[in-house]
């Protein structure tokens, strides 16, 4: 039978729990709110972006002397995969979604002969994967986001880092992992390709008489002037794009978390009270019986 003493002890550290549990999960919530805000509100800049960069990737196919952050450089034997994790834990399966993610394409990538390296942002991204592929981490990018949440600069210092890497010539590839939000227990697995970007599957017009349009670009002034601009510029735009995404995840995931954690520790206060009141129960009655047992051997 178990001892009084020690239930009282479990049950008090449960509620301790709970307490931590309940706090955090607040915490989560009241930070998820301005997170994603901040992730809806950046999306339609981003794609749209995105989208026009893409159209001018088509007419760039297989043109010689084109820019190679959007083109590429005509090879693609090496392939850098940015992962974006958080750097705490407690976040229910946010990191681990992303992990398991990010080892599905080194596997596939690497079963075709490809060279693949990894940017880690986030702390737990780097710790998960370094146990089996160590030798291919590059940097590990901590502490983004901080008490003041995600800032536009640290987006544009991450893509400086791949832009530097990228006329280095140390990759071919550049792929982003990461969640991109839809609510607070539903986050998706995506993986976006920056560099080069992958030319659309369909123009930006409508169809006419079964003639796709394609949407026509002119520039003011000189196009290369202006992609020379444009093009680093929309990296650091999608780069902070997925870390709003990921940060209003992992806020969504641990609000989540938290809740469950508070609610089994609830469950499992009141399963230690039940066993605590029927112990004490027990020990009444045996204590019970032998004062009468002894009265009546008097």
């Amino acid at each position: 039978m178990a001892n009084l003493k020690d239930l009282k002890i479990r049950i008090d550290s449960v509620k301790s729990t709970r307490k931590i549990t309940s706090a955090m999960k607040m915490v989560a919530a009241a930070k998820l709110r301005r997170a994603q805000d901040a992730a809806e509100s950046a999306r339609a800049y981003s794609q749209r972006m995105d989208t026009v960069l893409r159209s001018l990737a088509g007419s760039f196919a297989g043109v010689e002397g084109g820019p190679e952050l959007l083109a590429g450089n005509g090879q693609d034997q090496t392939h850098l995969l940015v992962v974006f994790t958080s750097d705490r834990g407690l976040c229910g399966g946010f990191n681990g979604t992303i992990v398991r993610e990010t080892r599905r394409l080194i596997h596939e990538l690497r079963g075709k002969g490809k060279t693949v390296k990894l940017l880690c942002v986030g702390r737990k991204g780097g710790d998960l994967l370094k146990s089996e592929f160590r030798s291919d981490i590059v940097d590990r990018i901590t502490g983004i986001g901080g008490k003041k949440g995600i800032e536009y600069t640290e987006a544009t210092a991450v893509s400086d880092r791949i832009t530097a890497m990228f006329e280095a010539g140390e990759f071919d590839v550049c792929t982003i992992v990461f969640n991109k939000f839809q609510s607070a227990m539903t986050q998706i697995v995506t993986s976006q390709q920056l560099i080069p970007f992958a030319p659309e599957d369909a123009g930006l017009g409508a169809d006419v008489g079964g003639h796709e349009l394609k949407a026509v670009y002119e520039f003011e002034p000189e196009e290369s002037e202006i992609l020379e601009v444009l093009l680093p510029k929309n990296l650091g735009v999608q780069l902070f794009q997925a870390m709003l995404e990921s940060s209003a995840s992992e806020h969504g995931s641990r609000m989540t978390a938290m809740d469950n954690a508070t609610r089994n520790a609830g469950e499992m206060i009141d399963r230690l009270t039940l066993k605590y009141n029927r112990t004490r129960q027990a020990n009444i009655t045996s204590e019970l019986i032998e004062i009468i047992s002894g009265a009546e051997a008097l």
